[in-house]
């Protein structure tokens, strides 16, 4: 199977995510890493976006809320790097939504933090100061083989 080499670069582009009951503690977590969060371009699911920027003065471009879709667009942009403080405890209307995120991060091997241990170690690591090459499948190339088959 062919595979490609995506690069993430020095400025890493960060997905912001937190369920209602965890967006003060993302908040908090924002606020206490705001000098490395300065330094790249984040951006964020509708109430989270908006929350984090008033609290922190950080600029947080948002996009729908995770029930209306937000998941989704934030995907389809190019993010390197996902922070997403879920609440594990209560069921969400969205969990379709948020299992695709997860998945698209697996299948893109994207960095995701999903509490704020991980999160603290990936902010702290000495690759956020830096490229990072990874590899990952060349879907195009996969479904062209597969379609030979049929």
């Amino acid at each position: 199977m062919d595979f490609l080499t995506l690069t993430i670069g020095k400025q890493k582009n960060i997905a912001l995510i937190a369920h209602d009951s965890k967006k003060h503690e993302m908040i908090e977590w924002c606020e206490a890493n705001k000098e490395i969060l300065k330094g790249h371009f984040l951006c964020g699911t509708g109430t989270t976006a908006r929350m984090i920027t008033e609290a922190t003065g950080l600029p947080v471009k948002g996009y729908n809320s995770g029930p209306l879709g937000g998941d989704q667009q934030i995907v389809e942009g190019r993010i390197d790097f996902v922070v997403f403080f879920s609440d594990p405890l209560t069921a969400q209307p969205h969990d379709p939504d948020v299992k695709a995120l997860l998945r698209i991060a697996q299948v893109y091997d994207i960095p995701i933090a999903n509490n704020k241990a991980t999160a603290d170690f990936m902010i702290s690591s000495p690759l956020m100061n830096e490229t990072y090459d990874h590899r990952v499948i060349n879907f195009h190339e996969a479904i062209a083989d597969r379609a030979k088959t049929l």
